[in-house]
């Protein structure tokens, strides 16, 4: 059975094809071709030429992506749009695959033909053009979004770790907290029964608070064993039965037995145990505290470097930026793989920067593709420079590692739309391709200079006017 002929009325119900003259719907139907295919067919798969115009007539095709060896739906096009290769475009290989949503009529027209096109129908090239300048800028748009949802993958990863430390430090600082707080009443009535003098009791509670970091010894790890010995043994003179449980605590708060001595000597024999005991406890609970306080602030510093790297509390207009802190947010962001891979991390930020004008969460998921990238090369123990200037009426922000280097014969590629040194499944290819769009939208560039044991990438940022 001979397929149904295409008319005139079938392109008109097209919407980028409606109200052309007669003339320019015969020229299609006389050069293009009627191609029909059934439901769930590739028409298209990666690497082939792409070296047609298609009109959907009936039916529809699923584009998808191969990210990871694996398909990713990317868009849909339904009957009455048009797609493939257009006019003027430069694609000539298919990236991914294409698949029919079901039963589907297309009329093809091959790309050597475009140039007759306009002879026929400038009005329709023109149309064509502007249909792949919206989808240009809808596919660069997706493709961006797609890249900062994949950084921020590969940060949730480290971020759980990061919150996860102090979470877990506030968890049993607060267990150990409850039984110090518990044993208090029982110290407190024991102490009382003994009936201190004034004196020792206000030397007491003047020994209850740890001594600051500097003022405590400053011992070495063997050191403060012998320290920790002689105080426990110390102790057990005093008449306190756990001496070996008291002292680590009391020497960590910074308490030696040159201190405590007085204070045993003001106490009648059978006071000091519950003394020193009640001295260890508000000594260790202090400590505690302060572990807390520490832990919270760790928390509170990542929640909110998460809200400067995501832009959470900005809409997305250019806005005067300070580069700096956006370089630090998104270092603390990787500040577990950085610590991971033991990477020593250089900081050369130039005192006084004037601020650039910028989107906070493009211009972080600039500095994360690019630090990404570093930390991915470098060996365990590498270094990482990450270096602010003024250059004229540019700021210069330059990442460099001492990495293996790029090769001469890939240097000229880095910024090329899908070319990839990394393994299958480890990258798309669009990193540098996209840092570089958006520093060009932001009226800089990203330049890069390599060689082996250096590789250096300068990103160019015009400063506020």
């Amino acid at each position: 059975m001979s397929e149904p002929a295409l008319t005139s009325a079938d392109l008109a119900a097209v919407p980028l094809l409606t109200d052309l003259p007669p003339a320019v719907y015969d020229w299609l139907l006389t050069h293009g071709e009627r191609r029909e295919y059934a439901a769930q067919q590739d028409i298209m798969r990666p690497g082939e030429p792409a070296d047609y115009m298609m009109v959907i007539l009936q039916g529809g095709l699923q584009f998808f992506r191969v990210v990871n060896g694996q398909r990713e739906p990317g868009f849909r096009i339904e009957a009455g749009q048009i797609s493939g290769v257009l006019p003027y475009s430069r694609l000539r290989t298919s990236s991914g695959f294409a698949v029919t949503t079901g039963p589907t009529v297309l009329l093809v027209l091959h790309r050597s033909l475009f140039p007759e096109l306009e002879q026929v129908s400038p009005e329709l090239v023109q149309r064509l053009v502007s249909a792949m300048s919206d989808r240009a800028r809808d596919e660069t748009r997706a493709q961006e979004r797609d890249e900062k949802l994949r950084a921020l993958g590969k940060l949730s990863a480290g971020l759980a770790h990061e919150l996860n430390n102090p979470a877990a430090a506030i968890a049993r600082a607060a267990q150990a907290l409850a039984s110090q707080v518990s044993q208090q009443p029982a110290f407190l009535q024991a102490l009382v029964q003994h009936c201190p003098t004034p004196e020792a009791l206000a030397l007491l509670v003047a020994l209850a608070e740890p001594a600051a970091p500097e003022n405590r010894g400053g011992f070495t790890a063997l050191e403060c064993a012998d320290e920790e010995d002689l105080l426990a043994d110390w102790l057990e003179t005093q008449g306190v039965p756990d001496g070996y449980r008291l002292a680590a605590p009391l020497l960590q708060a910074g308490r030696t037995r040159a201190e405590l001595e007085p204070l045993a000597a003001v106490l009648a024999a059978e006071a000091r145990p519950i003394a020193l005991a009640w001295l260890e406890s508000q000594l260790t609970a202090r400590c505690l505290l302060h572990d807390v306080q520490e832990a919270s602030t760790r928390i509170s510093t990542l929640v909110s470097n998460v809200k400067t790297y995501s832009h959470m509390d900005r809409g997305a207009n250019y806005a005067p930026l300070d580069v700096q802190a956006g370089l630090e947010s998104t270092l603390n962001m990787l500040g577990y793989r950085l610590r991971e891979r033991q990477i020593r991390l250089v900081r050369d930020f130039a005192p006084g920067l004037p601020p650039v004008r910028g989107q906070v969460s493009s211009l972080n998921q600039v500095w994360t593709n690019l630090l990404d990238n570093a930390l991915d090369v470098l060996p365990v123990g590498g270094q990482l420079e990450v270096r602010t200037q003024r250059q004229g009426e540019f700021v210069q922000v330059l990442i460099v590692d001492n990495g293996p280097g790029i090769p001469a014969e890939v240097l000229p590629h880095i910024f090329e739309p899908f070319f990839t040194t990394k393994q299958a499944g480890e990258g798309t290819g669009l990193g540098l391709d996209i840092a570089q769009r958006i520093l060009r939208n932001h009226g800089g560039r990203l330049e890069v200079r390599s060689a082996p044991g250096r590789t250096e990438f300068c990103a160019w940022l015009p400063v506020l006017n």
